[in-house]
């Protein structure tokens, strides 16, 4: 799977990383690396990142000052995101809103409380696909550390692949975890932009089914008026 440029103006760069690929590198060269390779430029700045797993959109900036520009636009939740997954497990309600602090727990997790200090907030839909699989539309209204997977875990309904907080034996079969950074919308330099990425990738998202649903959600932010 490689990196895929989706639009690019002097300020900033929109990327679909691909699944399985380190934001940063790790035991190889990490997305910011291959991404900035392919633009054949001396570097790229990041302003927010992906889960090793997720997939889709994210940008990088052609500049420091560009870069400190678009992290205050996410620090003030001036550019809207929207995620899509699959999960094989019924969630315990089809639609509206995850809220509570999270804290961590072990290996590297974290949980959600029901306490309420500094709360991530998840706002959802979601729709019936395939036998025992659920579509889930999701937009974050903060940015924790892992927060859409821990939403959907608290569920009931953990992400399809998520070796992290699925259940491990029915992750291992996955070819991927099935989470994607589906939409962003937001306006820079007062010029609005909204772009829109479908999966490439997981046969969970690419059959008729799935593909036929997506098309109701090609306009996310409809439905989180």
């Amino acid at each position: 799977m490689s990196i895929k440029i989706l639009f690019q103006n002097s300020n900033f760069v929109i990327f679909d990383k691909p699944s399985n690929m380190s934001f940063h590198s790790e035991a190889g060269e990490g997305f910011v690396v291959q991404a900035t390779k392919l633009l054949d430029v001396e570097q790229l700045y990041s302003v927010h990142r992906l889960d090793k797993m997720t997939s889709g959109l994210i940008i990088l900036a052609k500049s420091s000052e560009v870069a400190n520009k678009l992290t205050k636009l996410f620090e003030t939740r001036q550019i809207e995101k929207y995620y899509i997954a699959i999960s094989l497990r019924k969630p315990k309600k089809k639609q509206g809103w995850i809220k509570g602090d999270m804290t961590q727990s072990r290996r590297g997790s974290y949980k959600l409380l029901s306490t309420m200090d500094n709360p991530a907030i998840t706002q959802f839909v979601s729709c019936a696909v395939r036998v025992h699989e659920r579509l889930f539309l999701i937009k974050p209204h903060t940015g924790k550390t892992h927060q859409i997977r821990v939403a959907l875990k608290s569920l009931g309904s953990p992400i399809a692949g998520d070796a992290r907080y699925a259940f491990s034996e029915d992750a291992l079969k996955e070819e991927r975890g099935y989470l994607h950074a589906y939409a962003l919308r937001f306006k820079y330099d007062e010029e609005e932009y909204s772009f829109v990425c479908k999966p490439s990738f997981g046969e969970r998202y690419l059959n008729s089914i799935c593909e036929d649903a997506l098309a109701l959600y090609d306009s996310p932010w409809e439905f989180f008026k």
